[in-house]
């Protein structure tokens, strides 16, 4: 009877050995086929200096009755100081910061120029696309009550 149970554990012994031996090689296997490749090198991001100069822009209204377009010059630096100035001589600073390959602009709060003796704020962000300047723009109107907010798409040219 102790010879049965040794040669049983024996046996037992033997089997797990060779059930581990064969998972971990199984394991190691399946280990370097799931390895990644490489990374693709990352796109060169984007800089304030990569937006440059005067851009000729058109904000268009995204939804409602008034449809009109807004025209400005919008004056970009490689740094953060940015001035928009529009037709009628309003000159407007701008604050640019860049998140990802885009660039999000701000204004202090200006006349509007799209509504008579209104105090007008805006924000928003544009990108670099086939080598114009494209974006969406947000008007904040003071005292506007339920009208206070206005989306606008913009889109630039570069001027030479």
């Amino acid at each position: 009877m102790q010879t049965l149970r040794r040669c049983t554990m024996l046996f037992s012994a033997l089997l797990f050995a060779g059930a581990c031996s064969k998972s971990e090689q199984a394991a190691d296997t399946s280990k370097m086929a799931a390895t990644p490749a490489p990374a693709a090198a990352p796109a060169p991001a984007v800089t304030l200096a990569d937006f440059a100069g005067k851009w000729a822009v058109v904000a268009t209204p995204e939804s409602g009755k008034d449809t009109s377009v807004t025209k400005y010059t919008m004056t970009a630096t490689a740094d953060s100081a940015w001035m928009i100035e529009f037709p009628t001589g309003v000159k407007v600073p701008t604050t640019a910061s860049l998140s990802g390959d885009s660039v999000l602009i701000k204004t202090g709060q200006f006349s509007s120029q799209r509504r008579k003796n209104v105090k007008v704020w805006t924000e928003g962000s544009g990108r670099l696309q086939g080598g114009k300047f494209v974006g969406e723009t947000t008007a904040h109107y003071t005292n506007a009550g339920a009208d206070s907010v206005l989306k606008l798409r913009i889109e630039g040219t570069k001027m030479p």
